[in-house]
């Protein structure tokens, strides 16, 4: 059972945010802008994951990944990390937005005012 706590984590995180998709136009139905969020961003840090593995930088338990790999021993946990975690991000970030558009412009409290 060890080997599927990384997914499992992964899991969770899509599972919690997964209802913020009600709330604007989310994140799912904006397939381009997912995209171009996630892809630069998770191909740079991927990159740099490969490099620190061949390098004996970083590492990955054994114990808490499936085994299943791609080129430069990077876990395929670790690709679905660096796309989970960034989705999960855009659909929070999505629905505050909305939630804060519904908020009358003169019932918004600023840093400057007093509580």
């Amino acid at each position: 059972m060890d080997s599927w706590h990384y997914l499992l984590v992964l899991s969770a995180c899509l599972i919690v945010t997964a209802p913020l998709e009600w709330f604007g136009a989310g994140a799912y139905r904006q397939p381009a802008r997912v995209v171009r969020a996630i892809v630069p961003v998770a191909a740079i840090f991927l990159a740099w994951d490969v490099l620190a593995v061949s390098a004996g930088v970083w590492s990955f338990n054994p114990r808490y990944v499936t085994g299943v790999e791609l080129p430069g021993h990077i876990p395929i946990e670790e690709v679905l990390f660096f796309v989970v975690i960034p989705l999960c991000g855009l659909l929070t970030y999505s629905a505050v937005g909305f939630l804060l558009d519904r908020i009358p412009r003169g019932r918004r409290r600023t840093e400057r005012e007093p509580r």
